[in-house]
């Protein structure tokens, strides 16, 4: 039976308690000691989704997995994510499945394969390109010359938006003005009309992006690029397809089709089968306070939970998934 999550009230407030007390040095508990101890979470940027899933998570695993005490930290996202969930500064990371198959492959961003398993698929990030009107953007090949946030450092957000403006035709380092900005700083930079543009991966909706169109209302709109989806599956497989972002979302006049890429919830190969099979459990009997936080978490299902390849499924988030079917 599923237990009811916790009040939508009580989740925000203790997420943002989590957020806050993440710091310092810790000691990683990911090989998960009968003990039990503290783990963390790797999220992302503060308007992300990710950021906001994080911290419900690790008040529900604080409240719901004996022995357990989880924070939740503000990171660059996915890439950063991986590095530090695999150098044990992490317990469980955020993650873009692209980067995430980098990871296990051991290419692009990543020298060398990375001893991480996933907990479980997550839903759908929606690659969210937004321009301003006044710059004639129509295309992501109308990027040239312009000034572009690509994201975070490290991000998952700026592997995507990287691999758009090459599948564009575009050289990322020489045919843009490229600002690596996290999204709360890339919305302020569209705001003040320091950049023409920004990229954005993230779940729907992203509170960043719904700030930036309830602000600037005509003034910016978001871009439809599935016309690069051809190429990008060509060169990095079918992690990567398309889907809309409906027009209610951010209040625009249409639905704008876009590139979508799954995440997925990662932990480390060594921990311990018991504690990653009460995590995977955790999620899906407490999505509900998950929900409440971002109406994005609706997207994470048992039916897409072990579709993580090639990222292997850790033994013990199989047997929850299994036992929960």
């Amino acid at each position: 039976m599923r237990i009811r999550g916790l009040p939508a009230a009580a989740v925000a407030l203790a997420a943002v308690v989590s957020l806050v007390a993440c710091g310092g040095q810790r000691e990683p508990t990911g090989s998960g000691t009968a003990a039990g101890g503290r783990l963390t979470i790797a999220t992302g940027n503060t308007t992300g989704v990710y950021y906001q899933l994080g911290g419900a998570l690790a008040s529900v695993i604080s409240q719901k997995v004996s022995g357990y005490r989880a924070t939740a930290s503000e990171t660059g996202a996915s890439v950063q994510n991986v590095q530090g969930l695999a150098a044990g500064n992490y317990d469980i990371a955020f993650s873009l499945g692209d980067t995430a198959a980098d990871a296990v492959k051991g290419v692009n961003s990543f020298k060398a394969p990375q001893d991480v398993a996933a907990l479980t698929r997550l839903y759908n990030n929606y690659t969210q390109v937004a321009v301003r009107t006044s710059a004639g953007i129509t295309s992501i090949a109308d990027l040239k010359g312009k000034r572009v946030s690509t994201g975070s450092p490290n991000s998952g957000t700026e592997v995507i938006a990287r691999r758009l403006l090459e599948a564009a035709g575009l050289d990322p380092a020489k045919d843009v003005t490229a600002q690596r900005l996290g999204l709360p700083e890339s919305v302020d930079a569209m705001k003040s009309g320091s950049i023409d543009a920004l990229v954005w991966s993230g779940g729907l909706p992203t509170g960043g992006i719904t700030d930036l169109t309830t602000s600037l209302g005509k003034d910016v709109k978001l871009l439809p690029i599935v016309d690069l989806l051809p190429k990008m599956q060509e060169k990095y497989g079918t992690v990567y397809t398309q889907a809309p972002i409906p027009a209610a979302t951010y209040t625009q006049p249409a639905d704008v089709a876009t590139i979508v890429v799954p995440n997925v919830l990662l932990v480390r190969k060594d921990m311990k089968d018991d504690l990653a099979e009460q995590l995977t459990k955790v999620i899906y009997d407490n999505q509900d306070a998950l929900v409440a936080v971002n109406v994005a978490a609706k997207g994470i299902t048992l039916e897409n939970a072990g579709q993580t390849d090639p990222v292997p499924l850790h033994p013990g988030a199989k047997k929850a998934i299994d036992g929960l079917k």
